[in-house]
């Protein structure tokens, strides 16, 4: 066994060293499925070995070889191309860098040669640049400092004096240049400064010159109704502004041209009226003194408002001070004082109505507040107003005191019923229509004032001096009941109108005055109807020392009892006993007023009697008997 296993274990150790077998069990271990390169070899030897037989196998090498040598020089065909190619391209690459390295041969002789010629250049270059930035400073500064040709045409002009539309435009220019000059001034280029100033002052005295003659011959032209004042002429008194005595004579040639305007304008409304005869011409109403001058006042307000709004519209481009439209409104209208003034002292002067010269002094005066709220008070105008003003007033007062004088001179009668007279009554009427107008007017309340006490003054004061000459012929009683009417008149007039309370309380004295003499004349005549004066003047004078009243002559017990008999029976129908006079005062107040207090001081009178006669020592027996009613109840039935 153990031979036979050493047998085997031989064998097998032969059998491994063998190439062959080595090589078979290589193969037979050898798995295709993972070796790519045997299955792209066998694939390959598929193509061309497509018989498999012995004589095939054996030259399978020399054909592998045959054909490797074949593929060989196939690639030797093709790198042969390939070579020629490279070749080609190096003789070309070559040839270029030959030429290359002639031309940088050629550069660097040149560069060496124009070295020189390139500094220049680039010199030249710097120096070109230095030159143009100072021809842009040069542009720049005549931009700003020098004005242009065009300019420079504009500002002459053309010869038919019209302005060029880029006038201003070209004039400002002018000024902006002028003031930039002074920049100039506090730099190095002094001199440059002073030649621009002095070429542009003398382009902006020739263009003022040029501008102020135009404006001239514009304003020359508005001597219209409605002047059409263009914005162009406006522009240029904004910028004549700066010439204050070229702006100063355009404006006097505005007023000059505005004055006679204005003139025409008034004395074509006084004489032609407006276009077409709307409205008609003033003149017409000449008959009508209110409205003529009320028209010809209306007029000047108009044109007055009409005359500011022009001014103003032609300075609208300039900050002027308003004194001095205010100045040139003066002289404007200064023109039509003289035709307005003549026309209106004719009216007062033949006018001789104190209503109507009131209402006219009104008017003036209403006037002259109204326009002098559009003009300077110093102007000719309202100077005139002023003065016509004046004499209305003058007028209006001498008229007042002229009808104050005739009722002096003719003094009437006073009438039976002892009521007003005609000239009471006519004078009166003429104060209520003065102090309807007064009322109704529109002046200050102090002037207002004024002219109510100088009316008073020139009407009440005369017409009381009147009443009193009148009545200086008739008896108190009488005097006093015609005082009371006429006075009574006079108030109830002026109780309808502001500030007459001072005159009112002046004429309620007088009044006063004359109730109380009527109330002491109205006892006297009760207590002498009825028997009593006598007694009542002997208490009164009566003194204790005389001893006992009832003594006394007329004042014993039958006489003092008979009067007071009557003074009962008076007491019964008290109105039985009331002088006439008072039942004629026309004042309900009044006759109410005497009567109460006539009642009152009869009542003293009989209360002194009473006491006296029940005084013990006048040794009266039954004073009861005497007077049998109490002051009291006289005074109950007589209130």
């Amino acid at each position: 066994m153990a031979d036979k296993e050493s047998t085997d274990v031989s064998t097998s150790s032969t059998q491994a060293n063998n190439p062959l077998s080595r090589k078979l069990n290589k193969i037979l271990e050898s798995r295709l499925d993972n070796d790519k390169d045997m299955l792209e070899a066998l694939k390959a030897l598929s193509v061309f070995f497509s018989e498999n037989s012995l004589r095939t196998r054996r030259n399978l090498r020399s054909d592998i070889e045959k054909r490797s040598l074949a593929i060989n020089e196939e690639f030797l065909d093709a790198f042969q191309v390939v070579k020629e190619q490279l070749d080609s391209v190096y003789a070309d690459v070559k040839g270029m860098n030959d030429c290359c390295q002639d031309m940088t041969n050629r550069l660097k002789a040149a560069k060496e040669q124009t070295h020189d010629l390139i500094n220049q250049t680039t010199t030249l270059q710097a120096e070109s640049q230095k030159v143009q930035m100072k021809s842009q400073v040069a542009d720049a500064f005549l931009n700003k400092f020098q004005l242009k040709p065009e300019e420079v045409k504009i500002l002459r002009g053309t010869r038919d004096g019209h302005l060029h539309r880029d006038f201003f435009s070209a004039l400002s220019r002018v000024k902006q240049i002028h003031t930039d000059c002074k920049f100039l001034l506090r730099t190095n280029q002094q001199t440059a400064g002073l030649e621009i100033m002095e070429s542009m002052a003398l382009h902006q005295e020739s263009a003022y010159e040029r501008l102020y003659r135009w404006t001239q011959n514009e304003c020359r032209t508005l001597t219209g109704d409605s002047p059409d004042i263009q914005p162009v002429l406006c522009q240029a008194m904004g910028a004549l502004k700066d010439r204050p005595v070229l702006f100063k004579y355009s404006l006097d040639e505005f007023g000059t041209a505005r004055r006679s305007a204005v003139v025409r304008g008034f004395i074509d409304a006084l004489t032609r009226g407006g276009p077409g005869g709307t409205p008609r011409p003033i003149e017409l109403h000449s008959h009508d003194p209110l409205r003529y001058v009320g028209d010809m006042l209306a007029w000047l307000h108009q044109a007055a408002a009409s005359e500011k709004e022009h001014l103003q519209t032609l300075m609208k481009n300039c900050e002027t001070p308003s004194s001095l439209i205010e100045d040139i409104l003066g002289h404007v209208s200064e023109g039509i004082c003289r035709p307005f003034k003549v026309r209106v002292e004719q009216v007062l002067l033949s006018e001789q109505d104190a209503v109507t010269l009131y209402k006219l002094d009104n008017l003036l005066k209403f006037y002259h507040y109204t326009i002098g709220q559009i003009i300077t008070s110093e102007a000719a105008l309202l100077s005139t107003i002023m003065d016509i003003q004046d004499l209305s007033h003058r007028m209006f007062f001498n008229s007042l005191t002229c009808n104050a004088n005739k009722l002096l001179d003719k003094v009437e009668l006073p009438p039976s019923d002892l009521g007003s007279t005609a000239s009471l009554t006519q004078t009166l009427q003429l104060l209520r229509d003065v102090l309807a107008c007064h009322d109704a007017s529109v002046v200050p309340i102090d002037d207002k004032k004024q002219d109510f006490k100088q009316i008073l003054s020139c009407v009440v004061d005369p017409l009381i001096q009147m009443c009193s000459v009148s009545a200086s012929r008739l008896n108190t009683v009488d005097m006093a009941a015609y005082m009371i009417n006429c006075i009574y008149l006079m108030q109830s007039t002026l109780a309808l109108y502001e500030f007459t309370d001072t005159r009112l309380e002046m004429l309620q004295a007088q009044v006063d005055a004359h109730v109380d003499t009527l109330i002491s004349e109205q006892a006297s005549f009760v207590l002498g109807r009825v028997g009593l004066s006598p007694i009542y003047s002997s208490v009164q004078q009566h003194q204790p020392s005389q001893g006992p009243l009832s003594v006394v002559q007329g004042m014993d017990t039958l006489t003092v009892k008979s009067a007071m008999n009557k003074f009962d029976s008076y007491l019964a129908s008290p109105d039985a006993l009331i002088l006439p006079q008072c039942s004629l005062l026309l004042s309900a107040l009044v006759r109410e007023s005497v009567k109460q207090k006539s009642a009152q001081l009869i009542c003293e009178a009989y209360k002194q009697m009473y006491s006296a006669i029940y005084i013990p020592s006048n040794e009266y027996k039954e004073p009861q008997g005497i007077v049998p009613r109490t002051p009291d109840q006289v005074l109950k039935l007589l209130s």
